[in-house]
């Protein structure tokens, strides 16, 4: 044997002896992906379970979501939410499910009669992909003011919304009007308080027909968060999170205190999903991270 090929052989058997699986496929040039790697480091974030969260696509960051599905499993994370139907094969074999699918637009929604037959049309093939795929929501907006009166807004998303329910309920779909803030983010919008939203659920009358309580917007608009989540919990079908102010990460930065949110959210008796929808300022990854754990109660 030569001393070049007794030397290589020593030094082989030095690096299986030191180091096993993965550390020896690296010495030997045959390192795993990083992204395999990665996955294999995260564990599960969920203790209690008691609320199930899900994400919005920003919270991993801009393009960023079919590469982490499986890590956001493993996390606990249940569901995304704001796909389109075309995006749910994505979600094949991840054990994640869309937690509410898009629909229309949100500026130009359901208060206005010119907009039914199209804004229908939409959320009809959108309960249809839902149901289909074994999906529990819908997304649905009233669009904004220009000037009309809250009043006769409302009166108008009866009339559209009695059109869709009844399929909604026959598929066993939710179809969820999303609170927005009209004061910072999305001026004009209509249905930006929760007395308004949930006069609209009552007039409606149809358990499929519910609120999407956005924390964040809710905070920034009208305050006092855990009296009206108690207050107006039978007309509450989805809840998002985001920090206050800056609508970013949830952690010591911010005046909200989720704890006692989510804590607020359970005695409810509430089932559903709560979804994180804040952009990013740190490590988008580390950051989710520290949501769970926060709202894991």
């Amino acid at each position: 044997m030569s001393v070049e090929r007794s030397s290589q052989q020593i030094s082989r058997r030095t690096m299986l002896t030191a180091a096993g699986g993965g550390a020896v496929a690296a010495m030997l040039g045959r390192g795993l992906p990083s992204a395999v790697a990665e996955e294999r480091q995260v564990k599960p974030l969920v203790r209690h379970g008691r609320i199930t969260q899900a994400i919005c696509p920003g919270v991993v960051g801009r393009g960023r979501l079919e590469a982490v599905l499986p890590r956001l499993a493993k996390m606990g994370i249940k569901g995304i939410d704001l796909l389109n139907p075309e995006q749910f094969g994505m979600l094949k074999g991840t054990g994640l499910i869309c937690t509410m699918t898009r629909s229309h637009s949100l500026t130009k929604g359901l208060n206005r009669k010119e907009n039914h037959a199209e804004c229908l049309a939409i959320l009809r093939k959108a309960i249809e992909a839902t149901a289909e795929a074994g999906f529990p929501n819908v997304i649905t907006f009233p669009g904004n003011r220009e000037g009309m009166d809250d009043d006769e807004g409302l009166k108008n998303c009866v009339i559209a919304l009695k059109q869709v329910v009844g399929l909604a309920e026959a598929k066993k779909v939710t179809i969820c009007m999303e609170l927005l803030n009209s004061k910072l983010n999305h001026k004009d919008y209509m249905a930006d308080h929760t007395a308004w939203g949930a006069e609209l659920v009552r007039a409606v009358g149809s358990d499929r027909f519910k609120l999407l309580y956005d924390i964040y917007h809710m905070q920034v608009q009208e305050g006092d968060i855990i009296a009206t989540i108690r207050k107006y919990k039978d007309c509450i079908g989805h809840y998002h999170t985001a920090g206050v102010p800056g609508r970013n990460e949830i952690d010591e930065t911010q005046e909200l205190y989720y704890p006692a949110i989510m804590r607020a959210i359970v005695e409810t008796g509430y089932k559903g999903y709560v979804a994180h929808e804040y952009g990013p300022k740190k490590d988008p990854m580390t950051s989710l991270a520290k949501a769970i754990e926060i709202c894991d109660v």
